[in-house]
């Protein structure tokens, strides 16, 4: 598999309700240093409706201004219907909603 490919895999396993960052993702797909990649994989996600690339956020919590699939006003709806609530506008609390991989 290549690394996109491994992105997914681990994408695919974060639970409804949960979130993960870019950089959490990049280490447990096996590329620890790449976390930019990951966000592209993630904006090139060929099945979004089967990868949640939706649960994929910043190391801060912040959701992505360009989140691929409809801008992050659709990231924060899809999120907030799962149960993940914010803290701000934009902000998840990733002690209350992140996943520990």
């Amino acid at each position: 598999m290549g690394m996109f490919e491994d992105v997914y895999e681990v994408v695919k396993k974060i639970p409804k309700g949960k979130v993960a960052s870019y950089g959490q993702v990049a280490r447990a797909a096996g590329y620890p240093r790449a976390s930019r990649q990951v966000g592209w994989a993630l904006h090139c996600n060929p099945q979004p409706g089967v990868i949640p690339c939706h649960r994929v956020v910043f190391a801060d919590g912040r959701i992505c201004d360009g989140f691929a699939f409809g801008g992050r006003e659709v990231q924060k709806a899809l999120l907030e219907d799962e149960g993940v609530q914010f803290a701000e506008d934009y902000k998840i609390d990733l002690k209350k909603f992140g996943w520990e991989i």
